[in-house]
C-alpha cells in the first residue's frame, strides 16, 4: 500500500516524494491496486478493422483475462490517439451500464502511464470498483508505407528550435533526430551506440511470438540501413502498427481472488517540462523522464538499484538512451557507454524492453512497454523471462520528449518486502 498523507497545517496539497501533484482532503489516500486483466488484439499489418474495432476487443479480453465480465467494469478510460477515433462513445459499443467514471485521456505517449494511475486513484478511493484502460489505433493501410501511415500533425512556433524544426520538416522523426544530434554533439554518442540499443531488443524480440520483427538484426545491419532523418536510421525508428490494448485496473483486495496473478502498482509520476522550442531549453538533453521517474520510485519506496527490468518507450533508440540517463541508471552523457556492451540484452545485468519493444515488437504507444510488463511480472513471458521480477519500471512518452509518464509494477502488494 502506498499513503498518500498531508502535512499538518498544510495548504490541501497532495505530496509525493516532495512534488505537489493535487489537492486532497487531509484524511490520507492509500494507493493499494493492481493490474488484473490484459487484453491484446492481433497487431501489425492487420486490415479491415478500425480503431473502434480494436478497442472494443481489447477490453473484452482483458476483462475475460481476469475472470470478470463486462458487467463487473464500473470505469473506462480511453486514450484518443493521434486521431481520436476512439473516445467515450466505446462505452456504448461495449454496452456497459452505470459507469461510475468514464474520461478520454490525451498524453500521447504517456496516456497509458496517465489512465493506470488515474484507475489507481479511483479503486483506492472507492470512486470505481474496476477500471478498464484502453488504446488503439489503424494507422497502417494495405499498399502504404510506413512512414505514410502518420501525416505530421504539429505544426512548431517559429520561434528557436522551433524554426529549425520547422524548417526541417515538422514530424516527430524530424523533431527526436534533432534530439539525438544534439546528445551526440553534446555528449559524443554515436549512431553504433544507438545501434546497439536496436540489436539488443531485436534479440528479445526473436523469443517472443508476438513480435513483428523476429530476424536477426546485426550492427552492421543497422548501420547499413537507410537514413530516415540523419543521425536515425531505419533501425533507430520504430515500427508502425495497427492494433489495441487494454487492461483492468481494481483493488489490490479483490486482486488475489481474480483468475491471474496479480501486478501490482506502487508507484507512479509525470513530468512534462515545456519550452522545448525556447533557445534556452535543454531539448534533447534532459526530459521529462528526470521528474517522472524519481517521483515514482519514491512513491514506491524503491531505488533503481532494486528495479529487476524495464520497459521503456521506444518510439526510437535514442529515447531508451537518455530514459536510462533520466532515471539515474547511470551518469548523463553516459548512455551510449551504459548500452553498449550487452548489458540491456538477454544475458545482461539490467534487462530491458524484454518484448523487442516498440522498434522491434509492435507499436501500440505507451501500451507496448506497458503490455511487456504485466506479462514479465506475471512470470509468463516464455522463453524471454526474466528470472527477476519484483520491480519493474516502465515509462511513456509522448510528443516529442514533451510528457513522460513512470509506472513501478511488482507481483508483490505495496508494503511489502521481498
Amino acid at each position: 500500500m502506498v499513503p498518500f498523507m498531508e502535512p499538518a497545517g498544510s495548504t490541501g496539497e497532495l505530496l509525493v516524494g516532495g512534488h505537489g501533484l493535487a489537492r486532497t482532503p487531509s484524511s490520507p489516500v492509500t494507493v493499494d491496486a493492481a493490474i488484473v486483466g490484459l487484453g491484446l488484439t492481433d497487431v501489425g499489418k492487420v486490415y479491415g478493422r478500425t480503431a473502434p474495432d480494436f478497442a472494443a476487443d481489447a477490453v473484452r479480453r482483458a476483462v475475460a483475462d481476469a475472470g470478470l465480465g463486462l458487467g463487473d467494469l464500473d470505469g473506462l478510460l480511453v486514450s484518443t490517439g493521434t486521431t481520436g477515433d476512439v473516445d467515450v462513445s466505446l462505452q456504448q459499443r461495449l454496452g456497459l451500464r452505470d459507469l461510475r467514471l468514464l474520461a478520454s485521456v490525451q498524453a500521447f505517449g504517456a496516456t497509458a502511464g496517465a489512465m493506470v494511475a488515474q484507475a489507481a486513484l479511483a479503486v483506492s478511493t472507492g470512486v470505481a470498483s474496476a477500471v478498464a484502460c484502453v488504446f488503439a489505433d489503424a494507422p497502417r493501410r494495405p499498399k502504404e508505407s510506413a512512414g505514410a501511415a502518420y501525416a505530421a500533425r504539429r505544426r512548431y512556433p517559429l520561434a528557436g528550435l522551433g524554426a529549425l524544426r520547422t524548417m526541417a520538416g515538422a514530424n516527430p522523426t524530424v523533431g527526436y533526430a534533432m534530439a539525438a544530434r544534439r546528445h551526440m554533439e553534446t555528449y559524443g554518442t554515436t549512431s553504433e551506440q544507438l545501434g546497439a540499443i536496436a540489436v539488443a531488443q531485436r534479440q528479445w524480440a526473436m523469443m517472443n511470438p508476438l513480435a513483428e520483427q523476429r530476424s536477426p538484426l546485426t550492427l552492421a545491419d543497422h548501420q547499413g540501413s537507410r537514413l530516415v532523418a540523419e543521425p536515425l536510421h531505419l533501425y533507430d525508428c520504430c515500427l508502425v502498427s495497427n492494433g489495441g490494448a487494454a487492461v483492468v485496473v481494481t483493488s489490490a483486495a479483490r486482486a488475489a481472488d481474480l483468475a491471474q496473478p496479480p501486478v501490482h502498482v506502487l508507484g507512479f509520476g509525470f513530468g512534462h517540462p515545456g519550452g522545448a522550442t525556447d533557445r534556452s531549453s535543454q531539448f534533447g538533453l534532459r526530459t521529462g523522464a528526470a521528474i517522472a521517474g524519481p517521483a515514482a520510485l519514491r512513491m514506491a519506496g524503491v531505488s533503481v538499484d532494486d528495479v529487476d527490468l524495464l520497459e521503456i518507450y521506444d518510439c526510437y533508440t535514442y529515447t531508451v538512451l537518455v530514459t536510462l540517463e533520466d532515471y539515474g541508471f547511470c551518469e548523463k552523457g553516459d548512455g551510449g557507454v551504459f548500452v553498449s556492451d550487452g548489458r540491456t540484452a538477454p544475458g545482461g545485468s539490467l534487462p530491458v524492453n524484454t518484448g523487442g519493444g516498440q522498434l522491434s515488437s509492435y507499436y501500440l504507444w505507451g501500451m507496448t512497454p506497458l503490455t511487456e510488463a504485466v506479462i514479465q511480472v506475471r512470470g509468463q513471458a516464455g522463453d524471454r523471462q526474466v528470472a527477476k521480477r519484483d520491480v519493474a519500471m516502465v515509462s511513456g512518452n509522448g510528443g516529442v520528449l514533451d510528457h513522460h509518464a513512470s509506472l513501478v509494477l511488482s507481483p508483490h502488494r505495496g508494503g511489502s518486502r521481498w
